[in-house]
């Protein structure tokens, strides 16, 4: 029997059943990271090879939702929690209420704003539904280009609004903000902003292709919590995660679908 325990992780996330994306991919990366995961699981995802790899989204029941999570916080004392897809707001709701029954030290939010497979009205409603009720519980926020434009209210086209979105998403929240530039943003670098009310630091590395690669998200927000769950500063979470994701896409999966999956295991070495 190991005489030091792990530290452990619980994400909050939506099931993708090739294994790039949500809670497969965050409990990957806590495993390498070397953190004990735990998942509850939101939603089911499954692309139609059929529809051009569309999303099928089917969400989990509130009330499985809250059975999960109701005997994980009963079995464990856990401090750090990454969010990922939730998808309706009765979902938000009660992953909201599970939150806010305990005190947390790092609480993670991927903001994943767009729930493809939704119709357009339902995806705004669940999007306003995270705004208001799982933004403001988040430590740690994470967004992509999308979801940075979307939460500061501007658009952005280069690292100096990627800035300003990512002070203007500290200010509305609270939070520690890593805005996320990737692929979208013009220039050799895939780039990051990591701001949380006073340092502010351009985090970048040679892009990898300049196609999104699946998971890379997922694998950002898992490897930052995981980071903090083992006692990691911000900002030195944020350095250690976008090095885990960089060597992840290049040690990139590829399939019989039009995309190509990080690997976790590829960025072991980290």
């Amino acid at each position: 029997m190991a005489t030091d325990a792990p530290a452990i992780t619980l994400t909050i996330a939506g099931s993708e059943a090739t294994g790039g994306a949500g809670a497969q991919v965050d409990l990957k990366t806590f495993q390498v990271l070397g953190t004990y995961g735990i998942a509850a699981l939101t939603c089911i995802v499954s692309f139609d090879p059929k529809d051009s790899w569309n999303h099928r989204f089917v969400p989990v029941d509130a009330q499985v939702i809250a059975d999960q999570l109701e005997a994980i916080q009963s079995c464990y004392a856990i401090g750090t929690v990454k969010i990922g897809m939730l998808g309706t707001p009765q979902t938000i709701d009660t992953v909201a209420g599970a939150l806010k029954s305990q005190e947390w030290k790092n609480v993670v939010l991927d903001p994943v704003l767009i729930c493809k497979g939704q119709e357009p009205g339902a995806a705004l409603d669940t999007d306003q539904a995270l705004k208001a009720n799982i933004l403001p519980l988040a430590t740690f926020v994470t967004p992509n280009h999308f979801e940075a434009e979307s939460l500061a209210g501007i658009e952005i086209r280069s690292v100096e609004d990627l800035k300003e979105a990512a002070r203007r998403i500290h200010e509305a929240s609270g939070a520690v903000v890593l805005a996320k530039g990737g692929v979208r943003l013009e220039g050799s670098d895939a780039v990051d902003v990591y701001y949380d009310g006073e340092t502010l630091e351009v985090l970048s590395a040679p892009k990898v292709g300049n196609v999104a690669v699946s998971g890379a998200g997922c694998t950002l927000a898992a490897a930052v919590a995981a980071e903090l769950a083992k006692g990691a500063a911000p900002l030195e979470a944020a350095r250690t995660a976008k090095a885990f994701v960089t060597e992840g896409i290049r040690n990139r999966v590829s399939s019989n679908a039009p995309f190509d999956a990080v690997w976790q295991g590829g960025a072991a070495a980290v």
